[in-house]
């Protein structure tokens, strides 16, 4: 399976999935990383692997409109079976999402359909739950909306913070998204 990833920071899920592959423990072929703007480590971890890696950067575009063509362009031109959203905090608009129906897979540090948006972990401390957890889905033209394929609980600690908890489920994100993305591979 041929992908493209798409990362805003540091490419921490990213790293699992160039690990996974290396190790065997994936079947994908990484064509290409691409960032939303310049000098992310996700692009720097990449780069050192040895995988072809993009920027579109978003405040190089007067128009929005202008950089979601760009994207979708760069990205369509690496014919990527997936899209993989990892850590990209841009909402791309709904012509990605057609190009990609189907095909664009993200992660949420929750368990949808419960806190949604850029702030699910801050979100379910300050709700209180007692368990949060993982997604991975298939993006849609909404946020964090779109058909779930695997989720992992994460149970909150009476001393968590969020930066505690974070880190939690970044360690089940990571395990999820390789897991999902093997099954993905094998046509599950």
């Amino acid at each position: 399976m041929r992908i493209v990833v798409l990362v805003s920071g540091t490419g921490s899920n990213l790293q699992a999935v160039i690990d996974a592959g290396e190790s065997g423990e994936l079947d994908v072929e990484i064509a290409a990383v691409g960032a939303d703007r310049e000098g992310t480590y996700g692009v720097e971890r990449s780069a050192a692997a040895g995988i072809d890696t993009f920027v579109v950067n978003f405040r190089s575009y007067a128009e929005r409109r202008d950089w979601d063509d760009a994207l979708r362009g760069k990205v369509a031109s690496y014919e990527p079976d997936l899209v993989l959203s990892s850590g990209f905090m841009r909402i791309v608009d709904e012509r990605f999402i057609k190009l990609f129906e189907g095909r664009y897979v993200n992660t949420h540090p929750a368990l949808l359909p419960s806190f949604p948006g850029a702030h699910g972990v801050r979100d379910a401390l300050a709700y209180g739950v007692k368990v949060t957890g993982a997604t991975v889905m298939i993006a849609d033209a909404g946020v964090d909306t779109g058909p779930i394929l695997a989720q992992a609980p994460v149970a909150i600690l009476d001393d968590d913070t969020e930066a505690t908890l974070h880190e939690r489920i970044k360690v089940e994100e990571r395990r999820l998204l390789v897991e999902t993305l093997a099954k993905l591979a094998a046509g599950g």
